[in-house]
């Protein structure tokens, strides 16, 4: 529930507004609170609040991007190449999106922690659950994150027809070699273990 504030509005709460991100508030709530039993991080809250307000620009201009494209071009923007990033605006300037007024209405991290805070009164639950497993909930995020990535990056090569076909299978496998016996194993049974067998 929004909580009524009397002071200035916080830039998160004007940009869902101005877009129309209707219930975008509470999913970002219950993501990084983990009520669902998984909590994420504030920058990667901010990252899908970004890649909404682009999916929602893009919209707006009578585009229906896929969920890849949006995700691509938002990555080419902050995280690609001067190339990349300069290519991919010009892109959305084609489609007629304003892109100086769209990034400046991109967030940031520290904008959704305010935003939470003050806007939605939500602060995280005691500290008290296990902390291996939050570490490995947050490295299967990122491995799937990945993995999203190079799907994207393969569809956009295959559209330029700079690869065969995009479907092929993409593998993201983190894995520890323990220095003492030599042991190679998933990250995942290691931080469930908590050490190698060769230590007990």
């Amino acid at each position: 529930m929004e909580k009524t504030t009397g002071g200035r509005r916080t830039k998160v709460a004007r940009v869902i507004d101005e877009y129309g991100l209707t219930g975008i508030g509470e999913q970002l709530e219950v993501a990084w609170t983990g009520e669902t039993g998984e909590r994420t991080s504030l920058r990667d809250l901010a990252d899908e609040f970004n890649e909404a307000v682009l999916e929602s620009a893009l919209q707006d201009v009578g585009s229906t991007p896929m969920e890849f494209e949006v995700s691509g071009t938002y990555e080419a923007i902050f995280d690609g190449s001067e190339a990349d990033g300069t290519r991919a605006r010009r892109r959305l300037e084609r489609e007629g999106v304003d892109v100086d007024v769209l990034e400046s209405d991109f967030v940031s991290h520290q904008a959704v922690h305010t935003y939470l805070k003050r806007d939605r009164d939500a602060s995280l639950p005691d500290d008290d659950g296990n902390r291996r497993e939050r570490k490995l909930e947050s490295i299967e995020k990122l491995q799937g994150r990945l993995t999203a990535v190079t799907e994207s990056a393969l569809s956009s090569l295959v559209a330029a027809e700079e690869l065969d076909h995009d479907d092929y299978d993409v593998l993201v496998d983190v894995r520890t070699v323990c220095p003492e016996c030599g042991a190679d194993r998933p990250i995942s049974d290691l931080l469930r273990r908590g050490r190698c067998t060769c230590s007990t």
